[in-house]
Parts: C-alpha cells; sequence; structure tokens
C-alpha cells in the first residue's frame, strides 16, 4: 500500500483525473450557460420577429390609407376639374352656337349675294365649327353632353357635317352607298366622333392627299370607313388607341397627355354612351389607317330626311334645294338588311371639271367668287346635320 502511494504514476493519474473533472464541470456550466444565453437570444429574436410584423402589418395599414387618401384626393381633383370644365365648354358650346346662327343669318339674309363678303363669312363660320367640335369633345370626356335634336338626319348628312367641322375638310370625300337615317339622338355623338376620325386622318397623311369616307350597309347596321393615306400607326398606338375607343367607364382627363390626344378618347366615350363601336386596327388600300365606326340598326331609322320638292339653282354652285342642302342624287333601292332598313344604292354625282381653255392667269381673278361659291355650296350642305338646339343646362336623356 505505502509503495502505491509513493508510486508517482498514480499521482500523475489522479492529478489528471482532477483536472478531467473539473474541466467538465466546467464545461457543464458553460453549456448551461450558452443554453441559457441561447433560449433568451431567441425569445428576443422572437419579439423582434413579432414586433417587425407588427411593424409591417402597421406599414401596409398605412399605405393602403395613403393610398385611398390619394386616390379620394385625385378622384376628387378629376371630379372637381371636370365640373370646371363641363361647364365652361357648355358655355363655350352655346356661344358657338349662338355665332354658328348669326353667322348663318348674316351670310344668308344679309350679304349672301356679296361673293367677297360670303367667303369670309364662310371661312368664319368653318373655323367656329371647328372650335365648337373641341368644346363638345372635351364636355364628353367631362360627363357631358352635346345638346339635343329633334329629327333624324340622313348618314350622308351627317358625314357632310362631319366633314365641316375640321380644317383641311376639302381633302375629304364622301361616297354612300345607302339612303338611312341616324335616329335624332345619335346624330350629333356619330358628327362628332366621324369629326375627330377625319381630323386625325387629314392631319397625320401628307398635304393634298384624300381622305375617303365610304357608306356601306352591313347585316348589322351602317359602316362609315374612313381611309387615309397615312403612314399608319406602331402596334404600341394600336393598343392605346383600342383601350381609349372600347372604355367602359371615365377617362381620366389627366392621363392624356401633355398637350392632351383626345380624338380616341371622345371616340371611345360617346361610342359606349350611344352604343356604337369604333376601331381603328386595319390598313387602309392606301398604306394608312382604315377608321370604321359601326351604327347598329338601333340607331338607324327608315324616315330619311326628304328636301323640298322644289329646287334653286345657285350661279356659282351646285344646284341646292329650299332647305339649304344640296339636292341628293337619285337612289335605287337594291335590298334590305336583316332588320329590315331598306339597303339603297346612291348614283354617282357628276362633279363639273375646270374649263382646260381658261389659263390660269384668269383665275386670281374670280378666286373670290369661286371660294365663296364653293364654301357657300359647302355650308349649305352641312347644315341639316348641324341642326341641333343647345341651350343653357339642356341634357339629353
Amino acid at each position: 500500500m505505502t509503495s502505491l502511494i509513493k508510486d508517482p504514476l498514480l499521482w500523475v493519474l489522479l492529478g489528471v483525473l482532477i483536472i478531467a473533472v473539473l474541466a467538465v464541470m466546467r464545461a457543464r456550466r458553460t453549456n448551461m450557460a450558452l443554453r441559457k444565453q441561447s433560449t433568451e437570444l431567441r425569445a428576443h429574436r422572437d419579439g423582434l420577429d413579432a414586433e417587425r410584423l407588427r411593424l409591417h402589418a402597421e406599414y401596409q395599414n398605412l399605405r393602403a390609407e395613403y393610398d385611398r387618401a390619394l386616390a379620394e384626393v385625385r378622384s376628387t381633383a378629376e371630379s372637381e376639374t371636370k365640373d370646371v370644365l363641363r361647364a365652361w365648354m357648355r358655355t363655350l358650346q352655346v356661344l358657338a352656337d349662338e355665332q354658328q346662327r348669326s353667322i348663318s343669318d348674316l351670310a344668308r339674309l344679309k350679304y349672301g349675294n356679296d361673293p367677297k363678303i360670303l367667303a369670309d363669312f364662310m371661312t368664319i363660320d368653318h373655323t367656329n365649327s371647328q372650335f365648337g367640335r373641341r368644346a363638345q369633345g372635351i364636355a364628353a370626356l367631362c360627363g357631358g353632353w352635346l345638346g339635343r335634336r329633334e329629327v333624324a338626319a340622313s348618314v350622308y348628312d351627317v358625314a357632310r357635317s362631319a366633314q365641316g367641322r375640321i380644317r383641311h375638310f376639302d381633302r375629304v370625300q364622301i361616297h354612300s352607298q345607302v339612303n338611312v337615317a341616324v335616329a335624332s339622338t345619335a346624330v350629333e355623338p356619330v358628327a362628332v366622333v366621324l369629326a375627330e376620325l377625319l381630323d386625325n386622318a387629314t392631319n397625320y397623311s401628307a398635304p393634298g392627299t384624300p381622305v375617303e369616307i365610304n357608306i356601306q350597309s352591313v347585316p348589322t347596321g351602317v359602316c362609315l370607313i374612313i381611309d387615309d393615306a397615312g403612314l399608319g400607326i406602331s402596334q404600341e398606338e394600336k393598343d392605346r388607341a383600342s383601350a381609349l375607343l372600347n372604355t367602359r367607364g371615365p377617362i381620366s382627363i389627366t392621363s392624356l397627355g401633355s398637350p392632351p390626344r383626345v380624338g380616341f378618347a371622345v371616340a371611345g366615350v360617346l361610342a359606349a354612351r350611344y352604343g356604337f363601336r369604333v376601331s381603328v386596327d386595319s390598313v387602309s388600300p392606301y398604306g394608312g389607317v382604315r377608321a370604321v365606326i359601326l351604327l347598329p340598326e338601333s340607331l338607324l331609322t327608315q324616315e330619311v330626311p326628304q328636301p323640298a320638292p322644289t329646287a334653286t339653282t345657285d350661279s356659282d354652285g351646285p344646284e341646292s334645294s329650299s332647305y339649304g342642302g344640296p339636292v341628293p342624287s337619285p337612289v335605287a333601292i337594291v335590298g334590305k338588311t336583316a332588320g329590315g332598313l331598306p339597303k339603297r344604292r346612291r348614283a354617282v354625282a357628276v362633279v363639273p371639271q375646270p374649263d382646260p381653255s381658261v389659263s390660269d392667269a384668269q383665275e386670281p381673278e374670280h378666286s373670290s367668287e369661286v371660294t365663296a361659291s364653293r364654301l357657300g355650296a359647302f355650308a349649305r350642305g352641312t347644315l341639316l346635320g348641324r341642326d341641333t338646339s343647345i341651350t343653357e343646362g339642356s341634357q339629353e336623356q
């Protein structure tokens, strides 16, 4: 026993054992401390996660409230802006209508026999018609109405009315194969939409090139087809036009650009409101854009306005009837549409050609008379389509 106690190896082993025990105890204490710290950190992390989720939810609520408030402010601003514009445009429409009647009365009753003065009056009247169209378009975008009309008008007269509301009216050629009328409630909207399409066609095609309107019967109604010789439009522009022309709700006037491009927007709003269709997704035979207005039979009537039986001849212009419009070309019934409307074909009018024996040097001498004659005949041809009663505060129902 004494020899074992004196054995140094025993003491070494005993020291190692004591050290090992102390190391294990220390490691255990460290492990327990780490576990406690880990538990505390995990709890703290869970608390931070909960706080993060709370803050995120609060942020989402604040963002939603902000979006709602911003949308409400924008809606209020849009509504108030439209209300102001609608009231202003209504006033301008009334003034333009009164001015148009005054010009027509002066030209017809007081100065109609003076070619130079008549030419000036017709120029003013033409400018006034463009002004009135712009006011009507903005009013329509703002939820306003275009005015009330008591009688129907033939599709041809509606096309002539639209032609008279654009700057380059002399480039428009109208070819009609039908002799039906547009219902009274749809005359103005169709004329305004057609004028917007004609304005685009003349502005985005080369000067001097013609813009054609072909009026044709289709199984579901009547189509007004506008063809120009421009460069066409890109797919992006087609998509934008399609979105505006097929709108099903109000259009934000702040989304139309600066300066605003309102033509397709006006056409889409009026087409949706009155129940006809407009498209510009085709290519014209001349490489430009083909725009189509499809009038359903619900907007058409067989009660075609007829001119008075007596006719007078303007010394410098085409034959005109007593109601102030051109005598229509003879028509022949060629069948009926699916809804029972007559399908007629208008005879091709003979347009007198200038005498080649007349030299160019003689033309300036009669330029005022020729201009007055052309503008006068053109204005008479558009009176029926433009005969609307726009009174302060009146609306179509």
